[in-house]
């Protein structure tokens, strides 16, 4: 049952904020509480439509008592009660804890495991299916690291999403995504098993990470492309290390400095995954219990062209859609893992 002092709590909340917006904000902590008002205005809208809805029920219940109004009250009750099932539902949802790092920016990472050469090819199917997927959402695409092999496989990408809640609809992506087809290099016509590992991780704040300068090593490089080709004459590249970890990130576009900058962010991002996983770890004994840990290890979907077969193991989901997939046709899928998390936060609240 959601209790009233719940309830208004959240309104008081949004009206401190409203009244705060409206009487003039420092610079430094507009962007706070605009993001915390814009989260909490479709919770109160939510929570003002099942209060009516609470009152109506209320009213029309006690017309049962009244002669000459029981007809209409006893017509319109069922209604009235499927649409208060339906808005306790909606604000058992809207109240459910967010993920404060949903709406960030996402660093996406995608590189070939095992299967040689074929893996490297699927690892570059996969970075056109997302950069296809965030093209169709508006969304901004940056690569910041990549490597190529000679046959046009992808040995490593970094990059980094922007748009509007790219974290939340990305994170899910995050293991091992394994193809099963025939090789371009097989001659026999016999289907092989690759695999290749995606990192989906949000974006730090400086607030979030701080970094002392002893903790990194900062190397400069020549930069170059697939197989050694298109050699940047000037020693652009950036490779950091944080010592304390050893984390290693790289970044290889024509500005030196722009390359310390998204080196620094990438560090940022993965140092911030580090702590956000290990609180999780502390909040959570049984991780599996939850629509995939993230583990970069864990195997959540296999795609199987011979039977045009996507197969997502989280949820025991397949479409027989590939080529639409991998054209970054994603929502059904994302849509899916989001509403069974959903379901899982509703139980664990319920238990």
């Amino acid at each position: 049952m959601i209790q009233d002092a719940t309830l208004d709590q959240i309104i008081q909340r949004f009206q401190y904020l409203e009244a705060k917006l409206s009487g003039g904000v420092p610079g430094n902590e507009i962007a706070g509480i605009t993001r915390e008002y814009s989260d909490l205005r479709p919770v109160v809208e939510t929570i003002g439509n099942f209060r009516s809805l609470v009152d109506e029920v209320a009213e029309t219940e006690a017309m049962l008592s009244d002669p000459e109004m029981r007809g209409l009250a006893e017509e319109e009750l069922p209604d009235l009660r499927d649409r208060l099932r339906a808005a306790e539902a909606a604000l058992k949802l809207a109240l459910l804890p967010r993920d404060e790092a949903d709406a960030r920016p996402a660093i996406i990472e995608i590189r070939p495991g095992t299967g040689g050469d074929e893996a490297a090819l699927f690892a570059s199917d996969l970075l056109r299916m997302y950069q296809r997927y965030c093209e169709a959402r508006g969304w901004q695409f940056d690569v910041i690291e990549e490597q190529w092999t000679e046959l046009g496989g992808l040995k490593e990408v970094i990059a980094r999403i922007s748009g509007d809640n790219v974290f939340a609809r990305l994170k899910f992506e995050s293991g091992v995504h394994r193809v099963q087809r025939v090789p371009e290099t097989e001659s026999g016509g016999r289907i092989h098993t690759s695999a290749a590992t995606v990192a989906v991780l949000p974006e730090a704040e400086n607030v979030d990470i701080d970094i002392p300068a002893s903790d990194i090593r900062i190397d400069t490089m020549r930069s170059s492309g697939a197989g050694g080709q298109h050699v940047n004459t000037t020693d652009s590249a950036v490779r950091i290390t944080h010592i304390p970890t050893g984390i290693v990130v790289t970044s290889s576009q024509k500005s030196q400095h722009r390359n310390r900058e998204l080196a620094m962010d990438v560090l940022k991002s993965r140092l911030y995954d580090l702590e956000r996983s290990r609180i999780d770890g502390e909040r959570s004994a049984d991780r599996r219990a939850q629509v995939g840990s993230g583990d970069r290890s864990e195997r959540v979907r296999t795609y199987n062209f011979p039977q045009g077969r996507m197969t997502d193991h989280r949820i025991n989901l397949t479409l027989y859609k590939l080529d639409a997939i991998l054209q970054g046709d994603l929502d059904e899928i994302i849509d899916a893992l989001q509403t069974e998390a959903q379901a899982r936060q509703l139980a664990e609240m319920e238990a």
